[in-house]
């Protein structure tokens, strides 16, 4: 097809753009300093609209010269008002799909679209800013179609998976969150918290500009100065903050659909403002299970995939890699399974060995040695207290402690025919999960004090944006040993070129 042009649309999207950039200038110029007739204020407005001018035009060129073709099974980019480039993206070299529709989006009936690749650079993305749903499902299934190149489907044969071909009619849902979900989420994810930040972020620039806070400190002091109306005043925050945690929660992770067919994953999210993410199967690197304390305590965890392309689309990171950040540990499980039949989680891992604690404890610790030392030299004396200082030098070195020793008892690792699992941290902890043949590098590295204690640290690394690094601390030697033996049997399951 000859080049053609972005839809005409992009240009209101821009501008909204700029509306959102300037107009708190175009409000204190125009209007805050509307009688104003300083010098500045003059000079200020004629450079407000000049470059403002100046950007509309740019808008203008830019959708003029920016083109687009899909020729040979590839993208071909046309971009630059006075210098002229050309990018080419083969469909082979994507790896991600990611879809968002904005509330602008929603309003002019269109969507945007971005393709991830595993490269770096001009050519990591191509971005779609504003297309209209159709083309978008049209440009989707073009990519779809592709085929996997030689190294993905050796891969592909090798572990019993089929390379792409047509399944959105066959989608299965494995999840989509129920009220009570949502609901608990809220909680989960302390969105109540927020209001009072929100609010008192909104009443300091407004103070700034209109001067408020002299208004304010007199309608508080007319206020009753009673107990009943301070307790009234603290049921309608608390009222208030739980409502807008729901309402957050509700507008975040509404309509979140997890689904599947038999080569690609699904995620999808949002109610004014929708994103979606789809991946292929066999792209998919590793997975990571992450608990926060929160989450430990009321059984819950989050699942990530990683995977070479990146997530985001223009200045908005999407972090819709992640499925639901509020599963049931079991469902979590349940649920990697029957999107990655390839994968398995397993519970019966290896714990640690007890030399692994010891050197736990006599590793020294950097930050307590420096903060020590610097309180040595001020010796700060906090509620007139003398000894303050080397109390909390006990209390940091305490606090030290417990953390290796929370971090000891959360380390385990299991290394399988085709996997490794890892899992690691203290009071927030993360459990890796990969295959062999997703593993481009692995590392052993061993300082003085393990050397004494025959342990070593083994570590993978995962292609992601950016590289994904993994590993494990204090394993002991043997272990260490086996493990790179077990890496040397890749080469049995990849065709290298």
């Amino acid at each position: 097809m000859s080049p053609k042009r972005y839809h005409p649309l992009i240009m209101v999207l821009e501008l909204f753009g700029l509306v959102k950039s300037f107009g708190f200038i175009a409000i204190y110029l125009f209007v805050i300093r509307f009688g104003s007739d300083s010098g500045f204020t003059y000079y200020a407005r004629i450079g407000f609209v000049l470059v403002l001018a100046l950007s509309m035009v740019s808008i203008f060129l830019k959708w003029r010269t920016n083109k687009y073709e899909i020729e040979d099974e590839s993208f071909h980019l046309h971009s630059g008002i006075f210098t002229k480039s050309k990018q080419t993206i083969p469909f082979s070299r994507i790896q991600n799909v990611n879809r968002r529709t904005s509330f602008i989006h929603k309003l002019l009936s269109m969507t945007s679209l971005q393709f991830e690749t595993s490269m770096s650079g001009n050519d990591a993305s191509i971005e779609f800013k504003m297309v209209t749903k159709e083309e978008a499902e049209m440009l989707e299934e073009m990519v779809k179609k592709q085929p996997l190149n030689s190294d993905e489907l050796s891969l592909a044969k090798d572990n019993e998976e089929l390379p792409e071909t047509k399944a959105e009619d066959n989608r299965i849902v494995h999840f989509t969150p129920t009220r009570k979900d949502l609901i608990r989420a809220s909680f989960t994810s302390l969105s109540f918290l927020l209001l009072i930040p929100v609010v008192g972020s909104l009443f300091s620039n407004f103070n700034d500009v209109f001067s408020i806070e002299e208004e304010a400190q007199g309608l508080l002091s007319a206020l009753p100065q009673t107990w009943w109306f301070y307790a009234l005043a603290a049921a309608i925050i608390i009222i208030a903050s739980v409502l807008f945690g729901v309402v957050r929660t509700f507008l975040k992770y509404g309509n979140y659909v997890i689904a599947s067919d038999d080569n690609r994953i699904y995620i999808s999210k949002g109610v004014l403002d929708e994103t979606a993410f789809s991946i292929s199967k066999n792209r998919v690197q590793a997975i990571e299970i992450i608990q926060t304390p929160l989450k430990r305590i009321l059984g819950l965890a989050e699942v990530k995939l990683t995977s070479a392309g990146g997530v985001g689309i223009g200045e908005e990171n999407l972090e819709i890699n992640s499925l639901y950040p509020f599963l049931p540990v079991q469902r979590a499980y349940e649920i990697i399974e029957e999107l990655l039949p390839a994968y398995s989680v397993t519970n019966d891992m290896k714990k640690l060995p007890r030399r692994s604690f010891w050197i736990r404890l006599l590793r020294p610790s950097w930050i307590w040695i420096i903060a020590t030392i610097t309180l040595f030299i001020f010796k700060p004396e906090p509620f007139d207290i003398e000894i303050a200082w080397w109390l909390i030098s006990i209390l940091l070195l305490l606090i030290t402690v417990i953390f290796r020793v929370l971090d000891y008892i959360n380390s385990q690792y299991v290394i399988n025919e085709h996997f490794i699992q890892m899992k690691s941290g203290s009071l927030s902890t993360t459990l890796f999960v990969t295959k062999r043949d997703k593993i481009i590098e692995v590392n052993v590295t061993r300082g003085i004090l393990q050397r004494q204690f025959g342990l070593a640290t083994i570590g993978t690394v995962n292609r992601s944006k950016p590289v994904h690094h993994s590993g494990i601390d204090d394993i002991p030697d043997e272990l260490a040993a086996l493990f790179v033996s077990w890496y040397r049997e890749r080469k049995q399951e990849i065709t290298i070129k």
